[in-house]
């Protein structure tokens, strides 16, 4: 397993995570969903870390980055579009640097945040969706014991065109 630990947003994480954000723009566009240019402005990113805490505060998701143990940020990864309730549910996502790709550091997060989705966050079920070209994401899904449930054509638009999907979940208990 990859050294690595995984850390609540908080916002004096913002400026480090921009410049992150920042060095990787191109990466993650090209690999990814493109974020537009206003999330790259200094304070606009701010509001958005600031959002993003009042929503994890609310219990409505949890953001997580991803470490080395010098502190320095690695990826990042989250549970969004938590639902409590008869679902108990929320959805994975994330991503990891470019110069730290291929080094095992996605597979151990996902470890760890299913860790702390069973025992700090009382989930129930994880679900998580890739890009059919996107490989690696996919089995870093599967060596995390999620099962392929489908896949949803034309599920995204982004970059002007429709995009399939390949579905995942996990059941946590």
């Amino acid at each position: 397993m990859s050294d690595i630990i995984i850390n609540l947003l908080e916002e004096s994480d913002a400026q480090e995570l921009f410049t992150f954000e920042l060095k990787n723009r191109v990466f993650f566009e090209r690999v990814g969903f493109p974020r537009g240019d206003n999330y790259y402005e200094l304070n606009n990113f701010n509001t958005i870390i600031k959002e993003s805490i009042e929503e994890q505060e609310k219990g409505l998701v949890n953001m997580y980055l991803i470490k080395n143990h010098n502190g320095m940020i690695l990826g990042r990864i989250n549970l969004v579009s938590i639902v409590r309730g008869c679902f108990n549910k929320a959805e994975l996502g994330y991503r990891i640097g470019e110069e730290h790709q291929g080094k095992g550091y996605a597979t151990s997060a996902v470890k760890l945040i299913l860790d702390k989705a069973v025992n700090n966050h009382k989930l129930h079920r994880i679900e998580a969706g890739t890009s059919p070209d996107n490989i690696g994401s996919q089995i870093v899904l599967i060596k995390n014991g999620f099962q392929f449930v489908g896949r949803y054509n034309k599920y995204i638009h982004y970059n002007g065109k429709w995009r399939d999907s390949i579905y995942f979940e996990r059941i946590l208990d």
